[in-house]
């Protein structure tokens, strides 16, 4: 098969002339002229552009600019609701791991490959790691390690600090099941559960963290659902799949409820957003907010 060339780079107006040639209605050129200024073509058009025409078509008829514009300030207010609440499970992940490690194996119990599942997976950990205390040596907690204490170790319940979410889902995966099940258990779930929807959590939180498509998107890493969830229809590809699962570990409550009611006025505010195209069922709201019997969702 005779492979493409690349297109020769176009100017801010050209682009605009582009999507007029391929029927995107333009209201305001000056407007779509700054806003192409600021964001590029590539991360608008061809991101937002899904659903709306098919694949190297037209744009469907009435498909404007500024429609494409709201799906992108709707993915960003959404990504940034849902960072923030990812957050939460990443600091109180840390602190039940290091806690429960620590005691279990001692503060320098991670360099014993003894300790965990895989030797392999083990020695790659500790590369990773030091990889990541080099990357931090100048903060003043990893210099007051290796300055003050014996062969300059740094204890569990401060190296956990440098671990990013990738690499804390890499040592849940790793650690012997007895001791993912005691962590686990903390959530009121079983650890298979939790070692995915941790996995699937990194996957999305690195989304975020690097202004990446949360609207319309079939995600790589997905989570295990629980079979009263896919009951009811929830789907794991979609983000809403995601946000099922942060509710079991955060458990419902006013903050929760808050970003679900914040998430509603979002909806409101960009009213062109398909819902469906995330796995957002239409009692989304009443999903998100009950409190379930966990044991029972489980089996």
């Amino acid at each position: 098969m005779e492979q493409k060339k690349h297109q020769e780079p176009l100017s801010v107006e050209e682009q605009i002339e582009n999507l007029k040639a391929i029927n995107l209605t333009i209201e305001d050129e000056d407007f779509a002229k700054q806003f192409l200024n600021d964001v590029s073509y590539f991360r608008l058009i061809k991101a937002y552009s899904l659903g709306l025409k098919p694949k190297n078509g037209k744009y469907y008829n009435n498909v404007t600019f500024e429609q494409l514009v709201e799906l992108y300030r709707f993915n960003t207010d959404f990504r940034h609701l849902l960072f923030a609440q990812i957050e939460k499970v990443e600091i109180n992940l840390r602190c039940r791991i290091s806690n429960y490690f620590s005691s279990t194996y001692g503060v320098l119990g991670y360099m014993d490959n003894r300790n965990f599942a895989d030797v392999k997976y083990h020695s790659m950990f500790l590369t990773d790691i030091q990889k990541e205390v080099i990357r931090n040596k100048r903060a003043p907690f990893i210099k007051n390690f290796q300055n003050n204490y014996e062969n300059g170790d740094i204890p569990f319940y401060a190296l956990i600090e440098v671990f990013s979410f990738g690499t804390l889902s890499k040592f849940f995966k790793n650690m012997k099941n007895n001791d993912k099940k005691a962590i686990a258990r903390t959530y009121g779930i079983t650890y298979p559960y939790l070692e995915s929807w941790i996995e699937s959590l990194a996957y999305v939180r690195n989304l975020c963290a690097h202004y990446g498509r949360l609207y319309n998107a079939k995600l790589t890493k997905t989570p295990k659902l629980f079979q009263h969830d896919r009951k009811c229809g929830i789907v794991n590809i979609r983000i809403f799949g995601v946000l099922v699962c942060l509710k079991h570990i955060l458990s419902p409550d006013r903050h929760w409820n808050e970003f679900v009611d914040t998430i509603e006025l979002l909806f409101e505010k960009y009213p062109h957003v398909e819902k469906s195209t995330m796995g957002f069922p239409e009692n989304w709201a009443d999903i998100l907010k009950s409190r379930d019997d966990l044991d029972n969702k489980q089996k």
